[in-house]
């Protein structure tokens, strides 16, 4: 790609004077294409509009919602058609001479995810001195990343430091060496110093619209801080379901998600994680609300085929002991397999229908429902290990993984024989059949094609 058909995108939201500067110390030296993803009100969308048409080769996105900085960034990371290195500018920056785009380009290698200014901030975004465990962060007030490589990453989130979500996945995997630091850029938006190609004026958004308006985020921080300070760790996940998640999932729906327990786990060890859960009950999907970024409470099994694609970027579906309280579990993989990216999996565990307890009560009559367990009065359908791979297999998963939950529980083994027997008396495996009634659950991992 030439390097002036670099497209640029801008944020803009309510400063139609910054965004002018932006645009006409850009044009002074630069044609490349811009785009402008605005979130601003009415009166100022009016102005901004008039700022464009003053110029080439700018294209406004009008939003008319102030869709924030690093939702607007994701908006045009996932929305527009961007190939190659694009260039982030914020619209408080204004460009003082030739040659910071190209000193960029000159630092960034095609499997990069980025180069511009790097500082570091702790695990929930703010700024700190370097120390073991700091993350490198990407300044987006100017940056020139590979669109290709940020798609592979979280997106940029609402939130004081908008690139937190992609640095921490990236500082977690190992891979913070895909950030290229440059040293003149980080000294260019730090306020205070000499600058050498641009200058971002300090908290200029915030100047001429009377905030970063995200108190919400800061109150949600404060309430976070203090939720783990008072209370325990949630308990009760099943840990083989956890260890079943693929490594690199950043995207997760829990159907089923209880009051939280597994987001919790999952979201300690991986908080750029977007994990959104599914949950009938009221009271435990309020609990739920603490631990997961995002709860609704619905019933999987009263919703329209149609309603499913609202999850279609979701890469990972949790169904923990679930499955086998659906009326229609069936319909329900048809409807997720037609919405989910190719590549995306279901993780589910199901109690086995064939375990050697449930056959040996059942040789006497005495299949008597409890409050929970493998007898649980809520059960509505029953799985063995081929019945619950057949379902998947059917509505056109593969299965990638699958393990068995054996528990240490002696007295099978007065049963075992008498099952093997059985199985034998029916002209099948008799080990298959012993081996088969050990399971207590199955936890599976079955991957769209």
């Amino acid at each position: 790609m030439s390097l002036h058909h670099i497209p640029v995108v801008v944020v803009s939201y309510n400063t139609p004077d910054l965004l002018l500067g932006l645009l006409a110390s850009f044009r002074r030296y630069y044609s490349n294409p811009v785009h402008v993803v605005d979130g601003s009100d009415p009166e100022p969308l009016t102005r901004i509009k008039a700022v464009v048409v003053e110029f080439d080769d700018v294209v406004l996105h009008a939003l008319e919602y102030n869709i924030h900085h690093g939702p607007g960034m994701a908006w045009a990371i996932q929305n527009l058609p961007l190939s190659g290195p694009v260039l982030f500018l914020d619209s408080d920056v204004v460009i003082l001479r030739e040659g910071f785009l190209e000193a960029l380009y000159t630092e960034l290698g095609p499997a990069d995810y980025g180069a511009g200014g790097v500082n570091h901030v702790n695990q929930e975004g703010f700024n700190i001195e370097y120390s073991y465990g700091a993350i490198p962060c990407l300044q987006p007030p100017c940056m020139l990343c590979n669109i290709e490589v940020m798609r592979q990453w979280p997106l940029p989130v609402k939130h004081g430091s908008p690139m937190i979500a992609p640095m921490r996945a990236l500082q977690r995997a190992g891979k913070s060496r895909l950030l290229r630091p440059v040293e003149w850029a980080l000294n260019d938006i730090t306020m205070g110093t000499k600058k050498v190609y641009i200058d971002h004026i300090g908290q200029g958004t915030s100047a001429a619209t009377g905030g970063y308006h995200l108190e919400e985020w800061m109150a949600e921080v404060q309430a976070r801080r203090s939720r783990e300070a008072t209370q325990p760790a949630p308990t009760g996940f099943n840990p083989d379901l956890l260890a079943m998640i693929p490594v690199g999932t950043t995207r997760i729906l829990e159907i089923g998600c209880s009051t939280g327990a597994l987001a919790f786990a999952y979201k300690a060890m991986h908080p750029e994680c977007s994990y959104h859960g599914v949950e009938i009950d009221d009271h435990a999907a309020a609990i739920a609300r603490r631990y997961c970024d995002q709860v609704s409470v619905l019933d999987m099994d009263s919703l329209p085929e149609s309603y499913f694609s609202v999850w279609s970027d979701r890469d990972c579906w949790l169904f923990g002991d679930v499955l086998e309280h659906l009326r229609d579990p069936w319909r329900v993989l048809s409807h997720i397999y037609k919405v989910m990216p190719p590549g995306s999996c279901i993780v589910a565990s199901v109690p086995n229908a064939q375990h050697w307890s449930l056959q040996a009560k059942l040789s006497v009559g005495d299949f008597r429902y409890t409050d929970g367990g493998l007898f649980d009065r809520t059960h509505l359908r029953w799985f063995t290990r081929v019945t619950l791979l057949e379902m998947f297999i059917q509505a056109g998963f593969r299965i990638d993984s699958a393990v068995s939950r054996i528990f240490n529980e002696p007295q099978r083994e007065q049963v075992l024989p008498a099952i093997r027997a059985m199985a034998q008396s029916m002209g099948g495996d008799p080990e298959q059949a012993a081996n088969d009634a050990l399971a207590l659950q199955y936890v599976v991992r079955a991957v769209r094609p």
